[in-house]
């Protein structure tokens, strides 16, 4: 189970060994707050970029074995030096940061894309380094299903994102099912928006599907880990679907009842989605 809003770091999860969480925790806080001054309080984006420079620039000193100057930075380097990590899905993400500051509208799904594989794929690939699995088959499925979960979060919170000015949906597919900003501003459940987000759901579906062999290729608590965690995306976006595509009124959430489903569907995934016949 995740914590907080950061959705991505299974930081409170049953099935983290106990050897890795103190290295999660750092890493998640690490995420948590950078993800803050992007997001939260009532900085201006100068103030915000600032100080994810200041980020960046302590991500650069931990590359270059140089002390650090920020506490959590500290601690930080600890858990990079300890576990082998590469410093660059670091970085990525503090790109991203950067980006929501400044960028609020994506004309294409390849730009949107390219957002998720900053905002997301980062934290898989920071988890299977943790576990020493970090091969590039393994990754490239993690990056199908790390992109698709960000996607899933775009598409829960459409009106969340509203709030904030951002549209993490792609304009060109606004005006290809027509679509407007007034739409979304007024929440308007057109049948043309119910296209456009069974096109999204479709989609986004198809591209989780293709990562969704990665749980079966990862021992113990890791892949039944992942296995929740893909079922808890599919989960969402059956609820979406079953909502016609409303997400205005009453965002779509995990009940005691989808994880009992989710559960049921994680045990049989393993005979559902095999590794692939190339898997080395």
């Amino acid at each position: 189970m995740s914590v907080d809003h950061y959705e991505n770091f299974p930081v409170a999860s049953v099935f983290l060994p106990r050897k890795l969480r103190p290295a999660v925790e750092t890493i998640y806080h690490f995420a948590r707050s950078a993800d803050d001054i992007a997001d939260e309080g009532v900085l201006s984006d100068a103030e915000r970029l600032h100080q994810l420079q200041q980020y960046d620039d302590e991500l650069l000193r931990i590359m270059d074995g140089k002390t650090t100057q920020l506490p959590l930075f500290g601690q930080l380097a600890s858990v990079i030096r300890q576990h082998r990590l590469s410093v660059t899905p670091f970085r990525q993400l503090i790109s991203a940061f950067r980006q929501d500051v400044v960028k609020k509208r994506y004309a294409t799904y390849s730009e949107l894309t390219d957002y998720c594989q900053r905002s997301a794929d980062p934290v898989g690939n920071i988890m299977l380094e943790l576990y020493g699995k970090a091969d590039s088959q393994r990754l490239q499925a993690s990056s199908h299903i790390c992109t698709a979960l960000q996607l899933i979060n775009f598409l829960q919170d459409v009106a969340v994102d509203w709030r904030k000015e951002r549209i993490y949906l792609p304009m060109e597919d606004l005006k290809h099912f027509s679509v407007t900003e007034l739409d979304i501003e007024n929440g308007k459940l057109s049948s043309e928006w119910q296209d456009l987000m069974q096109f999204q759901i479709k989609r986004t579906r198809e591209l989780m599907l293709q990562g969704a062999w990665l749980p079966a290729s990862l021992p113990g608590r890791i892949g039944w880990e992942l296995r929740l965690v893909v079922q808890g995306g599919l989960r969402i976006l059956e609820k979406i679907e079953l909502s016609n595509g409303d997400v205005f009124h009453k965002r779509p959430t995990l009940k005691p009842l989808d994880w009992a489903i989710m559960l049921l569907r994680a045990c049989r995934m393993r005979r559902k989605y095999p590794l692939p016949r190339n898997f080395e």
